[in-house]
C-alpha cells in the first residue's frame, strides 16, 4: 500500500535511484503515490565528490532522509549522506516488513479486493497498531482477542487471523478457551479444584508449553496456552478441556468447552 500524500522534512524514506546526473540522483519513492526526490550532489555522501556515480548507481535501493518539500513546485529534496547505516538497515527492515504486510493483506482480503475495502480495514487496524505488520503479528500470536478492539466486520476478522497464522513467523503463539465446571455434590468445590488441576496438566506440560488456568465467573473458567506454533496451542488447549470436563464428569459434575467468554470480563 503506497501512501497518496507527501512525505514530511525530516521523514526517512526508500526509493530506487532512477536517474544519475551531474548535479545529483533523482530518487522515486517506494512508499508514496507518483512521487521522486532528488539528492543534490552535496547530499549524497560526504566530502568532496568527483563522480556521483562513485556513490550510487542507477536501480540502486537508498534510504534518504527529507530535507525539504514544496508541494506547489512539486519538488522533494533528499539526503542520502544524513542517514547513518544503524537508520538504513531498521528503515530497510520496516520497509521490507510493510511488503509483506501488504502482501498479507490481500491473500487475507482477496487479490481482487477494491481499494476502498482495503482502504477501510487498513485504516482500522492501524487505529490499533503502529503498522499492518504488528497487526498480523499479533493476529498470529494471539488470534481473534488481538483483533477484538479493531471496528471490522467478522469475516475481515477471521480472514486476517487465518492469514496471519499461515503466512506470519512468530516465536510464539497464544490461544484461549473457557471451560464450565459445576458440581452439585457436597464437596462440589473440591471437585472443581481437582478438574482444574487436571486441566493444568499435573505437571505434565510439554516442554514450550505454557499453560494457564484462571477463574473467570463461576462456573467459568479460562485456559490459556502459550506454544511455539498454532497447532500445538490448539491441541493443548482441547487437551487440557478434555482433562477438566472428564474429571468434573466423573466425580458425578457437568463440564463444557467453549471458545468464546459467556459474558464480557469485568
Amino acid at each position: 500500500m503506497k501512501y497518496s500524500g507527501w512525505p514530511e522534512p525530516g521523514e526517512l524514506v526508500v526509493g530506487d535511484v532512477d536517474e544519475i546526473a551531474d548535479f545529483g540522483v533523482f530518487v522515486d519513492l517506494d512508499e508514496y503515490e507518483d512521487k521522486r526526490g532528488l539528492c543534490h550532489i552535496s547530499e549524497v555522501a560526504s566530502g568532496w565528490i568527483k563522480n556521483v556515480r562513485d556513490h550510487v548507481r542507477e536501480g540502486q535501493t537508498v534510504v534518504a532522509k527529507v530535507l525539504d518539500v514544496d508541494k506547489s513546485s512539486n519538488q522533494i529534496d533528499l539526503s542520502i549522506k544524513d542517514v547513518n547505516e544503524h537508520q538504513r538497515k531498521d528503515k530497510i527492515q520496516a520497509w521490507k516488513n510493510s511488503q509483506k504486510a501488504d502482501n498479507w493483506m490481500l491473500i487475507a482480503l482477496g487479490e481482487d479486493v477494491d481499494d476502498d475495502r482495503y482502504t477501510a480495514v487498513a485504516n482500522a487496524l492501524l487505529v490499533e497498531y503502529d503498522s499492518l505488520y504488528d497487526a498480523f503479528e499479533a493476529a498470529a500470536i494471539s488470534g481473534e482477542e488481538a483483533l477484538e478492539d479493531v471496528d471490522i466486520d467478522a469475516d475481515a476478522r477471521d480472514d486476517i487471523v487465518e492469514a496471519a497464522r499461515d503466512n506470519v513467523s512468530v516465536p510464539y503463539v497464544d490461544v484461549t478457551g473457557y471451560v464450565d465446571l459445576e458440581s452439585a455434590a457436597p464437596d462440589g468445590v473440591d471437585d472443581v479444584r481437582e478438574a482444574l488441576s487436571a486441566a493444568e496438566g499435573n505437571g505434565e506440560i510439554p516442554d514450550g508449553v505454557d499453560l494457564e488456568v484462571g477463574y473467570v465467573g463461576s462456573p467459568e473458567y479460562r485456559i490459556k496456552v502459550r506454544a511455539p506454533d498454532y497447532k500445538t496451542a490448539e491441541d493443548q488447549l482441547e487437551a487440557a478441556a478434555a482433562r477438566a470436563r472428564e474429571a468434573i464428569e466423573a466425580a458425578g459434575g457437568v463440564g463444557e468447552f467453549h471458545r468464546d467468554r459467556r459474558e464480557d470480563d469485568e
